[in-house]
This record gives structure tokens, C-alpha cells and sequence, in this order.
């Protein structure tokens, strides 16, 4: 199986290569490749006690950030290399101070990890959720370098749980500890012999927690919500915009309505806008007109809706109808009722909430304005389903400190 699996990733590279001549994401994702080795040659990471911190993407960045600010805070003689996997990863995060190195992280050959591992040096590995790289577990197990995986989730339909799967099975044995995010998790580990295993929870949930700590005040949406309740909806496409604009169009509520589409293209956002029978303005429009007047504002920008939510008296996260459910916890930590599409399978928090009822599923126009004239009519409801959500999310936070207090107790103490 060894043998497979490299050749396999030989072969995938170099098709890779050929394929990202083409397309644009792939070319970002061989090119940024190309420089790893100089850059961390040039930064001399052997000089310096390195804590690695491996993402595959944005969302497992998202996790690992808590763990790695407290990091920087508690071990300010450490410095911290983050690596990506994936360019939707990288290339959003490359240029954040939170770490000192930002690099990917090249593909999983022998060769590459044996390079890697001798040019960092480091002193605690930590990878997040779902990366299983056997190549470069391998070499930290055979050089006894701390290795963790947290927030990690297991399936039993994964390969380390089959009776073939011996050889990803092994490429397990290179982490000192798993921090799982339930005891499903646990108990396929222990099926397998591991045991050196806690149930951490996801750190994303103290993510979450920390918005509310920071100032989520924004001047144009103090001037547009005014005194009215106000609807937010986030990273909505086509399918999720197309009951929304139903409503809007036909309801005599007082709301005011804020979009944040999950694409920003300008032909988009006017064909948006133009759908929509109220005064509506683009944030592009700002500085134009008063933003009072208006009675939806869509928020052709990025990197400011989760202050945005913190306006919501309902908020509204996209996907569910289209590509995959996009983040529940962030409106929802602001104590407001979500609504969701249909397909939230997979998501956990999604999952959960909608069986505790502090998230609502809905699956066409009809239960959408059904749901939302609830939450509005209803105090009662609106307040209930509000506190599901805050005690959800409280009561799932923690996470990070565990990691914490395992690595100040057993690795760098």
C-alpha cells in the first residue's frame, strides 16, 4: 500500500502540473509551491524553536487560530509556521501577522517530507481536523517529534477503519495525542487501539466566542438599521437570494434587510439589486446617498459580516440550497435565531442545532415566510430559540484550553 500511495502521488503531481496550466486555482496551487524550500531556507527556521501548525484550508485555519494565538502568548520565545494545503487557504491568509511563517505545505512525497521536517525543525507539530499526511507522519514519528491533531473528527467509513487500511492505520501512530470533537471519535480510535485520546470539542466554538469580545460597531449600520429590527443574511448565492427577494418584495414587515452575497461580482450585485421592488443600495453606493432612506443594503464587500451580524435580529446563512453550508456560529453567538437551507448534512453544529431548534431548516418560500413571521409575532419563540443558540455555543467552548494545558503539562513544560 506504501508503494501505491506514493506512486500515486507522483503521478497526481505531475498531472498537477500539466492541469494548472489551465486553471487558474491549480496554477496557484503548483506554482505557490515552487518557492517553499528558499523561503524557509532564507528564514532559517532551524535557528529558532518552531511550533508547526498544518491547515488544509480556511475553515481548519479557523479552528487552529485560537490555539494558535494563545501560542504566541504563552510561548512568545516560539515562533509559529502555518502551512496550507489548499490556495483558497493561502492566499487569503499569507500576508496575516499571527504567524510568523506563512507557507504551503509541498506535497506529500518521501523526499519533500524528509526536506521539510529537516529545514523546520520543530519543536511541537500540531495538525488540524482532517490532515493525514503519511509521508510527513512517518518522519516526525521517526524523528519522536511531538505531533498532535486537533479538533479532529472520525468517521467509520474512513480508510484507518478498514480491514485494508493498515498502512493509513500506521500514519496514526506519529501523534502523541488526539483531541476529538466527540466520543464517536474516541470510540473508533479505541477500536483501533489508540487510546491516547481526550474529547476536546472544536475550537471554533471558542473562535465564535471571542467575536463577541471584540467591538462589532460599525457607523453605516448604526445610520441604516436605525431603530428598526434588522435581517442579515450571509454568504447567500442565487438559490438562497431567490426566496429571500420573495419576501422582501411581498412582505409589509418593518425589517430592514442586509445581504452579503457569498459572490461580489458587479454584474451580480446589480442584477441583485435590480430584483428588488425597495429602495435598496450597494455599499459601494455609501458615501452617495443617505443610507437611512434605504430599506436593504447589499454588502458587496468583504471581511466586515460578522460585525454585521452583530445588527441582526435574525440572521440567515447561506449554501444549504447550493455548494455546502457556509459558517452557522458566527450569527449565532450574537444570541439571534438562523435560518438554513435543507442540506446541512455533515455539519455538525448544523445538525445539532437544528435538532435542539435554535437553527430552522427551511426548503422553499413558503416555510421561509412562515418562519420568519413566527420569529417576528412570536416573543416568546424568538426568545427561546435565541438562547439555544448562546448555550450551545457556551457550553461547546473549552476546547482550546485543553489543547493548552496538554502541551504546557506534556511537551513544552
Amino acid at each position: 500500500m506504501s508503494f501505491i500511495y506514493n506512486c500515486s502521488v507522483y503521478i497526481v503531481c505531475f498531472f498537477l502540473k500539466i492541469v494548472a496550466l489551465f486553471n487558474k486555482k491549480l496554477s496557484l496551487f503548483v506554482n505557490g509551491r515552487k518557492n517553499v524550500f528558499s523561503f524557509l531556507q532564507q528564514n532559517k527556521l532551524t535557528d529558532a524553536n518552531v511550533i508547526w501548525v498544518h491547515t488544509a484550508s480556511l475553515g481548519e485555519y479557523e479552528q487552529g487560530l485560537p490555539v494558535i494565538e494563545k501560542l504566541k502568548k504563552e510561548y512568545p520565545t516560539y515562533k509559529i509556521l502555518v502551512t496550507f494545503f489548499s490556495p483558497s487557504g493561502y492566499e487569503v491568509k499569507k500576508d496575516s501577522k499571527i504567524a510568523d511563517y506563512i507557507t504551503y505545505l509541498p506535497l506529500d512525497t518521501k523526499s519533500n517530507a524528509k526536506k521539510f521536517l529537516a529545514l523546520v525543525n520543530p519543536k511541537l507539530v500540531i495538525f488540524v481536523k482532517y490532515e493525514i499526511w503519511p509521508n510527513y507522519l512517518n518522519e516526525l514519528h521517526e524523528l519522536k517529534i511531538p505531533t498532535l491533531l486537533i479538533a479532529s473528527l472520525f468517521k467509520e467509513r474512513q480508510l484507518f477503519f478498514k480491514s485494508y487500511g493498515g498502512f493509513m492505520k500506521k500514519s496514526l501512530e506519529a501523534f502523541s495525542y488526539f483531541f476529538v470533537q466527540n466520543e464517536n471519535s474516541k470510540k473508533l480510535l479505541a477500536s483501533i487501539g489508540f487510546t491516547n485520546v481526550s474529547v476536546g470539542g472544536d475550537t471554533r466554538f471558542d473562535r465564535v466566542l471571542e467575536i463577541l469580545e471584540r467591538d462589532n460597531q460599525i457607523e453605516f449600520m448604526d445610520d441604516f438599521k436605525g431603530r428598526h429590527s434588522c435581517f442579515v443574511a450571509g454568504s447567500t448565492w442565487p438559490e438562497d437570494e431567490a426566496i429571500i427577494v420573495d419576501f422582501i418584495n411581498s412582505s409589509n414587515v418593518e425589517l430592514k434587510y442586509v445581504l452579503a452575497p457569498h459572490t461580489i461580482k458587479k454584474e451580480a450585485m446589480l442584477k441583485l439589486k435590480t430584483s428588488i421592488s425597495k429602495k435598496t443600495i450597494l455599499y459601494s453606493e455609501l458615501n452617495k446617498q443617505n443610507i437611512s432612506d434605504f430599506d436593504v443594503l447589499i454588502l458587496d464587500t468583504i471581511g466586515i459580516l460578522t460585525k454585521v451580524y452583530s445588527y441582526a435580529a435574525i440572521g440567515y446563512v447561506g449554501g444549504a440550497f447550493a455548494t455546502g453550508l457556509h459558517n452557522t456560529l458566527e450569527p449565532a453567538v450574537f444570541e439571534i435565531p438562523v435560518i438554513i437551507g435543507p442540506d446541512y448534512s455533515g455539519f455538525k453544529e448544523a445538525e445539532d442545532l437544528v435538532a435542539k431548534k435554535g437553527v430552522i431548516s427551511i426548503s422553499n418560500k413558503q416555510e421561509f415566510t412562515l418562519e420568519v413571521l413566527k420569529l417576528l409575532e412570536n416573543p416568546s419563540h424568538y426568545k427561546t430559540t435565541s438562547l439555544i443558540n448562546k448555550n450551545y455555543i457556551s457550553q461547546n467552548s473549552g476546547a482550546t484550553k485543553k489543547v493548552i494545558d496538554y502541551i504546557s503539562l506534556e511537551i513544552l513544560n
